[in-house]
């Protein structure tokens, strides 16, 4: 089967500009998504062993840990450098697509899918891409799904503090005023949700029982800020802890989803467990 069309820009970021493989363990922020994204998982699926497809798993962040928890995992992503380091963490892997999946239906206990939902700009791909997840998880299945905060731009060049410059103030408008980054500076092509529209497309989708988390929760920038301004790492320090604890805390209201970086959408899809 055929690999629908990737944007150029975002295969050429993944594949020359960024290492995917670091970004969740180089910096603090990074290390509060990984923990967040792991306790609410773990809070969700099913027990292992599960079968789990990890669509759009990136170099296997996610799937290693779900490897290691004893989970049967296999990582689709539309990125040649992806799949083979991915190769590595003990899951099966393919190359492909999250609008065009080759599993057969109802085959998995859970889909992921953490990464795809950001670079689909176009509505109609975002729903293409959850209607394959919901074709191909068991009734009863859970889907987890990630989006990018609408807000987070904002938060983080105020942490680099760059909002004094004009062109990075209009670059965080455009967001703002869009949810769209074109990518032709900085970050590659994205789309950037807020949490009810996430939850809607979700629950668009088919899937029942739809909640949506902040990840990273409301103290995420100033990590980011204090490793920028001392080029040191707060990992493992108090600021750490208490960021990671304020995330938590955040969880019961739904108003602070707006100040995490990311949002996860938890649902199931109708049908006996």
């Amino acid at each position: 089967m055929s690999v629908p069309e990737l944007a150029p820009e975002i295969t050429e970021f993944y594949t020359r500009t960024i290492d995917e493989a670091d970004r969740l363990a180089s910096s603090a922020d990074g290390r509060l998504e990984l923990v967040r994204t792991q306790e609410l998982l773990r809070r969700h699926l099913p027990e292992a062993p599960a079968r789990v497809l990890d669509v759009g798993g990136g170099p296997g962040a996610h799937a290693r840990w779900l490897v290691e928890d004893g989970y049967d995992v296999h990582l689709v992503d539309p990125i040649v450098r992806h799949v083979e380091a991915a190769r590595r963490h003990g899951c099966t892997v393919e190359r492909g697509d999250a609008r065009e999946l080759t599993a057969p239906d109802a085959s998995y206990d859970v889909v992921l899918v953490l990464g795809p939902l950001y670079h689909l700009l176009d509505a109609g791909d975002r729903h293409r891409a959850l209607t394959e997840a919901y074709r191909v998880v068991r009734p009863g299945g859970v889907v987890a799904a990630a989006g990018i905060n609408r807000y987070a731009s904002l938060f983080e060049h105020t942490a680099f503090a760059h909002l004094h410059q004009e062109r990075l103030r209009d670059s965080v408008g455009g967001i703002l005023a869009t949810a769209r980054h074109d990518g032709k500076r900085g970050f590659t092509a994205a789309y950037f949700h807020r949490g009810e529209e996430l939850a809607d497309e979700v629950r668009a989708a088919g899937f029942a029982d739809t909640r949506v988390f902040g990840v990273e929760g409301p103290a995420w920038s100033q990590l980011k800020a204090v490793e920028q301004y001392t080029g040191r790492s707060v990992y493992g320090t108090g600021l750490f802890d208490s960021a990671l604890a304020a995330a938590r805390m955040a969880e019961p209201y739904p108003e602070l989803l707006a100040a995490s970086s990311h949002l996860l959408a938890v649902g199931r899809r109708p049908g006996p467990v």
